[in-house]
């Protein structure tokens, strides 16, 4: 069973917070004076009184006041700011492979309640060209990673491998043939990015028109012919969107090998 790791540290930060305030608040005086007026804080047999002295805290007490403010730092950089990744699949290649360790930025696309998603504070909205994480829209909890192809109101079409955007062909130029793929480059605008075509491959699949609703996204992955994307399961509602990944931080493709930092850089 997937663990809901923003829910567990969700809770695990509220939890250890309550406790500690509850504590400080209200429980540590009631133990200092009974402690106190049990007679174990009096004297200690050298004349000195040991009144400021206070009874050991709790276990669970301590292992909270602890554990708070690094689970509480932890929740706003990850919520907020910077969520580290895995790739786990090939479905980005060649722009990302498997075993790269990516960092999302959580800001750009404006600052979301965590596990619930809601936008709370309106930065930026996701732009065509852009990689994005975002959660399953079949099951609302799994995390993937596609290139945004078309924004609310576009219309797309893809055939025989050849995308159209609002009827325009997105052009593509042949880099080199790395059988059994081809890698092109192609030009989203302001973004240029390589994308692999399966040689010998039918361009049947994932052939289709989709017309991108108010606040969803269109997206795909750069190893067209194997990628599962919006093009079979249909557009991505805005409070799905994770963030923007921007940076490649290492590769570790499994526990057998050696992480690797070759790779390290921004993403195209």
């Amino acid at each position: 069973m997937d663990i809901d790791f923003p829910l567990v540290l969700v809770v695990l930060t509220f939890a250890t917070g309550l406790i500690w305030l509850a504590d400080k608040l209200f429980l540590r005086d009631r133990r200092l004076a009974a402690y106190r007026a049990s007679g174990a804080a009096g004297d200690v047999g050298d004349g000195s009184s040991s009144e400021s002295e206070e009874p050991k805290e709790p276990y669970l007490v301590d292992l909270s006041r602890s554990f708070f403010p690094v689970l509480a730092i932890v929740l706003v950089l990850r919520s907020f700011l910077v969520e580290p990744f895995q790739i786990p699949s090939g479905s980005m290649l060649p722009t990302l492979e498997v075993g790269d360790f990516i960092l999302v930025n959580k800001y750009a696309y404006g600052m979301r309640l965590p596990v619930a998603g809601t936008k709370v504070v309106p930065v930026g909205d996701p732009q065509r060209g852009d990689v994005m994480v975002f959660r399953y829209p079949e099951d609302g909890q799994t995390n993937y990673i596609k290139r945004v192809i078309g924004l609310p109101g576009d219309h797309i079409r893809y055939r025989d491998k050849q995308l159209f955007i609002n009827g325009e062909r997105v052009e593509t130029r042949f880099i080199a043939r790395l059988p059994p793929m081809e890698l092109r480059r192609e030009d989203l605008g302001e973004v240029e990015h390589d994308i692999f075509l399966t040689m010998g491959r039918p361009g049947g699949s994932g052939e289709g028109e989709w017309l991108v609703p108010e606040g969803h996204y269109f997206v795909m992955g750069d190893n067209r012919d194997n990628s599962n994307d919006s093009r079979y399961w249909g557009t991505v509602p805005d409070e799905l969107v994770v963030g923007k990944a921007f940076a490649i931080w290492m590769h570790w493709k499994s526990l057998t090998s050696l992480p690797s930092f070759d790779r390290v850089g921004g993403i195209e």
